[in-house]
This record gives C-alpha cells, sequence and structure tokens, in this order.
C-alpha cells in the first residue's frame, strides 16, 4: 500500500474549491489551504491523524476567519460511538471536517462537517444530566477514585445492594416490606428479586436471605459495612 502525506490531502480539496471559483493558495502564513471568494476566507489544515494538534492548530485559525475546516483521510477503523463524540467536539469547537478517501490514484472528498454556530443551551441533554444528578445524589460518600478505570466502581445501586445486605447479615432472614420500612429504600423489593450479585436468595415466599456469596463480599466494604450498621443500630435507640 501507498504512503499517504499530507500532500495528498491537498490536490482534492483544492480542486473542489477551485470548480467553486475560490482562488486557493498553499502554505500562506503556516496555514495549509487557503480559499477565498467574495472576500470570505477559508482555511483547511491537513493532518493524516485527528490529534490535540489538529485541533490546537484549528482553534488558532479562528482568530483570522469563522470558517476553518480540518482535513483528515477516511479512518480504517472507527467505532460509531468515538465517532459521535468526534464530531460533537467538533460542532462545539466550530469547526468543519473534510474527508478524503484515497482509492488507488482516485481521490475523493466529503464534508461530514460545516463550521457553524453552537448552540449550547438547546445542545443540553437534560435526560442525561438528570440521571447524573441522580446518581450524585443516592451516593452516600465517595467511595471511588477518579480516573480510576479497573477497580470496582460503586454505584447508587451497589450501594443500596450493600445497604440491604448489611440489614440481613444483622438481623437475619426479612420480608422487603420490613427492610423497606428500615430505610433501605423504595428498589429494595426490585434489588431483591433481580439479585443481579447473588447476594440474596428467597427462602420462602416474601422473605429473603444473605448468601454466603453476599457475606463474602461484605467484607470488601468495610467503610459502608460500618457506616450503614451504625445506621441500623442508631434506628434502635
Amino acid at each position: 500500500m501507498t504512503k499517504l502525506y499530507e500532500a495528498d490531502l491537498y490536490g482534492p480539496i483544492k480542486d473542489h474549491f477551485i470548480k467553486q471559483g475560490y482562488r486557493v493558495n498553499g502554505e500562506v502564513h503556516d496555514c495549509d489551504l487557503t480559499a477565498v471568494k467574495d472576500g470570505n476566507l477559508i482555511i483547511v489544515e491537513l493532518k493524516l491523524t485527528l490529534n490535540i494538534d489538529l485541533l490546537l492548530q484549528a482553534t488558532r485559525r479562528l482568530r483570522l476567519t469563522d470558517l476553518v475546516y480540518i482535513a483528515i483521510p477516511k479512518p480504517k477503523k472507527q467505532s460509531r460511538k468515538r465517532w459521535n463524540d468526534v464530531e460533537h467536539l467538533l460542532k462545539r469547537l466550530e469547526v468543519g471536517l473534510i474527508i478524503v478517501t484515497v482509492t488507488g490514484n482516485r481521490k475523493s472528498i466529503e464534508f461530514k462537517l460545516h463550521p457553524e454556530p453552537f448552540t449550547r443551551v438547546t445542545n443540553k441533554n437534560h435526560r442525561k444530566k438528570a440521571a447524573l444528578l441522580k446518581e450524585i445524589e443516592g451516593r452516600s460518600a465517595d467511595y471511588n477514585i477518579g480516573g480510576s478505570n479497573k477497580r470496582k466502581i460503586m454505584t447508587v445501586y451497589k450501594e443500596n445492594s450493600i445497604h440491604i445486605a448489611c440489614y440481613l447479615k444483622k438481623l437475619g432472614q426479612m420480608s422487603p416490606k420490613a427492610l423497606v420500612a428500615l430505610g433501605t429504600g423504595e428498589k429494595t423489593p426490585s434489588i431483591l428479586q433481580k439479585n443481579y450479585y447473588k447476594w440474596f436468595e428467597r427462602v420462602e415466599r416474601g422473605i429473603y436471605a444473605l448468601t454466603n456469596e453476599g457475606i463474602a463480599n461484605l467484607k470488601e466494604y468495610p467503610e459502608l459495612v460500618a457506616y450503614y450498621t451504625q445506621k441500623l443500630e442508631g434506628k434502635g435507640e
């Protein structure tokens, strides 16, 4: 396969703008490509990969004109989620994106994004924000280390499961209704029935107990066990 260079991206983009009536020049004051028509200036920065240097370069060009594009070869492999994130970032930066496809001697371009004003207010995801705030409010304390990706993450669901497990360990077999009355939360019946962590078992209709696996797993969360044990003892005072 023939090695690709940044200069290989220049030709098809130049041809496109010339056909649109622009005057095109390469390497003008550190700009890879400039296209001018009726007083409108377009700047295109060329790179073989989309990286932070290219984004910094593009944002510097925004000091000169609102019409800034970055151009890269068509990625060989890219997950849909990551590509959506890339497009979202470029929209926020108000930078356009040109994809250059090279097949043998044939080169074609596709304008994936045009530089347009980004409206922050209408682009907020209120549903996800509400879910995030709900998760934050549901945690009793900060049990996770930011930046960890190989450690077990404490979620509201897991903490709720630990809460239930602590009470079952301390008080023995109980019904969901009795646990809810002690403050384990409205999701208690669902957590017990789904038994996602395999910590619980139904010993008879409407009565649950803690499994050996549940007892063993509680040892991994001493802070939470101490917190909920103290909370339960406070209810008995």
